[in-house]
């Protein structure tokens, strides 16, 4: 859980066979299609990667979301490396 100014900030995560996935803390959808989803969430924003995605139900007043499909993927983006898109070179010279 992460703390700012005196107000919890929660999360849930369920997974069922990498078929369901139910979140809780969805503040937005920002961007999706068959393969990725980008979530802004209370906790940051979260993009997901697989296969044949698809919402089977959002309600962001409750910030509740279920995705089905094939899940290969689910990760934070941190906003401080979002903006720097290193490539190989800019990797090798830091």
């Amino acid at each position: 859980m992460v703390m700012e100014t005196g107000k919890i900030k929660r999360q849930e995560v369920k997974m069922l066979n990498r078929k369901l996935l139910e979140l809780s803390g969805v503040l937005n959808v920002e961007s999706f299609d068959s393969e990725e989803f980008l979530l802004e969430t209370e906790c940051g924003y979260l993009t997901i990667k697989g296969q044949n995605l698809h919402i089977k139900n959002l309600n962001l007043e409750q910030g509740m979301v279920a995705i089905e499909g094939y899940f290969n993927e689910l990760a934070y983006v941190d906003s401080v490396s979002q903006g720097k898109s290193k490539g190989l070179l800019g990797k090798l010279f830091k």
